[in-house]
């Protein structure tokens, strides 16, 4: 029995150590970005990425929840244009809207984050000709607090394997 105890008094003392390290060496500013190559040139696939309709056919998140409420405001694919979302515990609640465009090569977006967790972020999606193809990179940029400090890595688990198959979608239909 003391063994057991002396292993979990580790392990606490183990995970007490890691937040400490997290909320004080884990930089505020938190940058994420996947990329892929698409084999079509960057004309076709703006028309999937150039606007929050176009991105919400193969947006990852809001698949998450099939019973998930958009309401747009705007066609979606000028300044200003943006949408709002509610959906389950796992899609919450937000809203993003269009801040930049320069047509077939980059759409920066401001999230606005209400549920589980109030929070902004900004998006950039941005397309640079490769080859015969297109290679769009995703980014996402936002604050953590102490508490996101602690759980970045395994936000960043979750939000690569998003990305990527949010990026694998748009291939399979800007490649179509």
């Amino acid at each position: 029995m003391k063994t057991l105890l002396k292993i979990l008094g580790f392990v606490v003392i183990l995970v007490a150590l890691y937040a400490l390290i997290a909320i004080f060496a884990f930089d505020k500013k938190n940058h994420f970005e996947r990329s892929v190559v698409i084999n079509a040139p960057k004309e076709k696939v703006w028309q999937h990425v150039g606007s929050l309709k176009g991105y919400n056919v193969w947006d990852p998140f809001s698949k998450t929840d099939k019973d998930i409420v958009i309401t747009y405001s705007g066609t979606g694919d000028k300044v200003g244009d943006s949408y709002h979302w509610k959906g389950n515990d796992k899609v919450g609640e937000g809203e993003q809207s269009v801040t930049q465009l320069v047509p077939n090569e980059k759409m920066i977006t401001k999230l606005h984050f209400i549920k589980p967790f109030e929070g902004d972020a900004v998006a950039t999606f941005t397309l640079i000709p490769e080859g015969n193809g297109t290679k769009v990179t995703w980014a996402m940029d936002n604050e953590l607090n102490s508490m996101m400090k602690i759980m970045k890595p395994m936000m960043d688990m979750n939000m690569k394997t998003m990305f990527d198959q949010g990026l694998g979608d748009l291939k399979k239909i800007a490649e179509k």
